[in-house]
């Protein structure tokens, strides 16, 4: 699904803006300095954040609903049932066919005219 890669990059920036608000508070709370990147201070970052995880969220959510129409469910079911179907005639066909191959090994005959001087 093309919408995976996309919710990977949510969390992954959703868990850096967390980490970056995480040293910054650690920063702030263990020296006088009041620290910012571009003016960002660590509540932003923690907004930005649960922004990014739970916008992350609402895509994984909706991707799922719609794997679980009733429309695409049935299709989905219809084409695993044909495919289960054609994997066993496929399966029976071959059977027959090593069946045929060892009836040919054990009679010496190819089922064909067998009459002499043909």
């Amino acid at each position: 699904m093309p919408v995976l890669p996309l919710i990977d990059l949510m969390l992954l920036s959703g868990w850096t803006a967390l980490l970056v608000g995480f040293v910054l508070k650690v920063i702030h709370l263990t020296t006088s300095y009041r620290p910012a990147i571009v003016g960002l201070t660590p509540i932003d970052f923690l907004l930005m954040g649960v922004a990014a995880m739970l916008f992350a969220i609402a895509l994984a959510a909706r991707t799922w609903v719609k794997t679980q129409e009733p429309t695409a469910a049935a299709i989905r079911r219809r084409d695993e049932t044909l495919e289960a179907w054609n994997a066993l005639k496929g399966q029976e066909t071959e059977a027959a066919a090593a069946a045929v191959a060892a009836d040919v090994i054990a009679t010496g005959t190819s089922g064909g005219n067998d009459a002499p001087g043909s």
